[in-house]
């Protein structure tokens, strides 16, 4: 692979670390130099902010880095009018946008994002992005590039021969009957990642993702939300949606009596198929804020 470099010229809605540390993403990692570096499927790539410019320096595998830069960054949607639209619906979600303005939602790959936000469950981002490194280090393919050695994230046939021991011994705990489990119904074909993809409908994609072994509700639409399936009008629920939705919106006394139905009620009604939007808009706002 080649070094390669494109520059976004003066994008309207990018911001490096509002798309990356908004909790969608386990990669990217900033320098000192506040520039950020990270990589995706066999892409490598640096990202430094120059004037209102960003410069993408790195190698990418099928040769048009601009190609895997516009289609990762979701460049073809326009969140301009997706935030003019959300800024209708009332004062909190004005606030949201104006903390958040550049996010943008990653179009991810499906099996990467299964399995980082199955290696999520219970645990934070600095544990979460440990596990994912040394599992790539461990079994995914060497990169190197100025001088320094990065990892493809591992793909089911490169984990076919893995025990639950040894993603035990990556630290993955508890999750590591899960990896393993989800990893074999993949390589058994029990469930079909590109049929997932191709399939319109969300709710039958989301039972299927549900049969996945430590893919829960909450999971599987950080699944459909943050991989390439890119189904905007779903709603994770954490411990921060549901304190941020609960205040802004139910106000019941007891957060722990605010049941996930009456919140995805609520979100559908407000927010309608950009939910998923409006729910990284006051998750970011309210955990980073």
């Amino acid at each position: 692979m080649k070094e390669q470099q494109y520059i976004l010229k003066e994008p309207k809605t990018f911001d490096l670390k509002d798309i990356f540390e908004c909790g969608q993403c386990f990669r990217w990692n900033e320098q000192e130099d506040g520039s950020y570096t990270g990589i995706w499927k066999e892409n490598i790539v640096n990202i430094k902010k120059d004037g209102q410019d960003y410069v993408f320096s790195g190698m990418c595998k099928n040769g048009n880095l601009k190609e895997e830069i516009y289609h990762y960054f979701d460049l073809a949607r326009n969140y301009e009018q997706i935030k003019k639209e959300l800024s209708k619906k009332d004062e909190y979600m004005r606030t949201s946008i104006a903390y958040g303005k550049g996010i943008r939602i990653l179009n991810q790959d499906l099996w990467e994002t299964i399995i980082s936000f199955t290696i999520s469950a219970n645990n934070n981002i600095p544990r979460i992005k440990g596990i994912i490194e040394r599992l790539s280090k461990a079994y995914g393919k060497e990169i190197e590039w100025k001088g320094k050695k990065y990892y493809t994230f591992p793909t089911p046939e490169e984990l076919k021969d893995v025990t639950v021991k040894e993603y035990r011994d990556l630290g993955l705990g508890f999750r590591d009957v899960r990896l393993y489990e989800t990893t074999k119904m993949i390589l058994e074909r029990k469930l079909d990642l590109q049929e997932l993809e191709k399939n319109p409908n969300t709710i039958e994609v989301r039972e299927k993702l549900l049969t996945l072994s430590g893919v829960g509700p909450k999971v599987a639409d950080c699944i459909l939300l943050f991989s390439d399936l890119k189904r905007l009008e779903v709603f994770p629920i954490d411990v921060w949606v549901r304190r941020v939705m609960n205040d802004l919106y139910i106000q019941n006394e007891d957060e722990a009596k605010v049941s996930k139905k009456q919140i995805e009620k609520i979100a559908k009604n407000k927010f309608g198929n950009l939910a998923g939007l409006a729910q990284q808009y006051l998750f970011y706002w309210r955990r980073e804020a």
